[in-house]
């Protein structure tokens, strides 16, 4: 069941109690949080940009939300039987925008959840203040065999095509009419490089942005406060589990760790952003921070015996896009560790499917302009991309039988589907890829593709030229996403849906 966004709860009195008790409070400071309480009561922390439950495995999520100015945020999480309930505090400041991740763990396999979220000026519960409600359902148990549905997409607010004066994100209306499990933000979530003006870019009437392009902090936070302002993208992030993962534009273009920096104004030369960016995007979206590598984005998500998700960054560890990859010098868009990792969890899995979040594409050619290099795995036309390393890993997926794995990738901005046969001395061994966008953003066809792995283009969506868009209302028949049924048989088909939900393309697959 989905639940309403905006939902007042009075709690009994027992929880109250539970409140106190698990934040410290002694019964001498009661007098003084009654005064807290009943100025709460007049005017009240707002939740302002909604709540969020992410990075949901079986038995933990992480919920997020954000307050108008520095506080406590209280989570609230009850079961949808009745059982389980539980209550936890944290502390919420400007060093992140008055952002606030709270993980709750112990959770029920397989289940039903309501949260409820609100802020204080105390880690009192606090009375009559505003209160949010969201909803996610865990993860099943790994050897438990389960229906499965869920959506992707990538590329939002880009190139000054922005939340349109009327309609917002219209888009997530489609997706808000499905009935899912998760939905996953494969990247470019903001366009921190880009602005939003009060006339778009194909002429319709936008709400302005308000900020520049992101050469601080505030910028960066005011990119992911636009985008979350809209209401059924609200609603999305409610009523489902998210999970995130960035691309480029949540920093710079094209960016890497050794190519983060710009020269002009608003940029300072020589100024890395890729730290600014990063910090930004773990403020704005529910990971799972780990003590141990708190910046660390590459993940996976089992969900029952036929699916397990492997979330890559594709960013954070690669080599310079300009740099020459050879067979005497591999690069390396994924960096030793998480290469060895993606391996290791390949190898391992059991998982009936194995889906594997990849921003940038396999085989279209990526990187503007294309003498800084290409940003995808392939080169294309040039000895730059990565195509070494991904050479490397389809040799070990294929030794190991880890057969007709699916890729889901965006940045493009149009949607393609493509069939590899990587190894012509072993053609059984295939890889789909599954190419989606823009949710909303600029347009820019581009039908070259690398043959080099035996690629078969199976579908195209796309205008003509980056040109022949002229108005807000040709260019949202090309808006578009992924979505994925699983049935209990692990059979599983693949759908690329436009701005309206409507099926484009449709393909049936089944387990070996």
């Amino acid at each position: 069941m989905k639940t309403n966004l905006l939902k007042t709860t009075v709690f009994p009195l027992c929880f109250v109690i539970s409140g106190l008790l698990h934040g410290g409070v002694s019964l001498a400071d009661e007098d003084s949080y009654r005064q807290k309480d009943k100025a709460e009561s007049e005017s009240g922390i707002a939740v302002t940009h909604g709540v969020m439950a992410g990075d949901i495995q079986e038995n933990s999520a992480i919920i997020w939300a954000r307050a108008e100015s520095e506080s406590y945020m209280h989570v609230f999480l009850q079961a949808e039987d009745g059982g389980k309930s539980m209550h936890k505090i944290t502390r919420v400041t400007a060093a992140r925008d008055f952002t606030g991740k709270i993980k709750l763990e112990k959770l029920d396999a397989d289940s039903d959840y309501e949260y409820t979220v609100w802020f204080s000026n105390s880690r009192h519960a606090g009375k009559n203040v505003e209160k949010v409600n969201g909803y996610f359902h865990t993860a099943p148990k790994k050897d438990r065999a389960k229906a499965l549905s869920f959506a992707w997409g990538g590329d939002l607010a880009g190139q000054n095509v922005c939340r349109d004066a009327e309609e917002g994100f219209p888009i997530f209306n489609a997706i808000n009419a499905m009935e899912l499990d998760f939905f996953i933000g494969l990247g470019d979530m903001i366009y921190a490089d880009s602005t939003c003006t009060e006339q778009g870019k194909y002429g319709n009437s936008q709400i302005a942005g308000n900020y520049d392009k992101s050469a601080n902090m505030n910028n960066y936070w005011a990119h992911w406060k636009y985008n979350h302002a809209d209401e059924s993208y609200q609603k999305l992030l409610a009523s489902m589990p998210y999970y995130a993962i960035w691309d480029d534009h949540e920093v710079v273009n094209d960016f890497g760790p050794l190519h983060d920096t710009r020269s002009i104004a608003p940029y300072t030369e020589g100024e890395h952003l890729l730290p600014k960016g990063l910090k930004a995007f773990l403020d704005y979206n529910p990971i799972d921070e780990s003590s141990d590598q708190p910046k660390r984005l590459y993940r996976t998500i089992r969900w029952g015996k036929n699916f397990e998700l492997f979330v890559l960054d594709t960013r954070q560890y690669r080599d310079a896009n300009i740099e020459a990859d050879d067979q005497a010098l591999k690069k390396t868009m994924l960096g030793r560790e998480q290469l060895t990792w993606l391996k290791e969890k390949l190898k391992s899995s059991d998982a009936t499917w194995k889906m594997i979040v990849s921003s940038v594409p396999i085989s279209i050619p990526t990187g503007y302009p294309a003498e800084y290099g290409r940003d995808g795995w392939s080169g294309y036309d040039q000895q730059t991309g990565f195509e070494q390393e991904l050479k490397d890993l389809f040799g070990f997926m294929r030794d190991e039988g880890v057969n007709n794995s699916i890729w889901i990738t965006t940045d493009v901005h149009f949607a393609e589907v493509f069939r590899y046969t990587p190894f012509s001395d072993t053609p059984e061994f295939k890889v789909h890829e599954f190419v989606t966008g823009p949710l909303n953003a600029g347009l820019y066809p581009n039908r070259k593709f690398d043959t080099s792995w035996g690629t078969e283009s199976l579908f195209f969506y796309g205008p003509e030229t980056m040109f022949s868009t002229k108005t807000y209302a040709e260019a949202k028949k090309w808006m578009n996403y992924g979505a994925v049924d699983i049935d209990e048989n692990g059979v599983m088909t693949i759908t690329v849906r436009d701005i309206n939900g409507e099926v484009l393309y449709e393909q049936t697959m089944y387990p070996e």
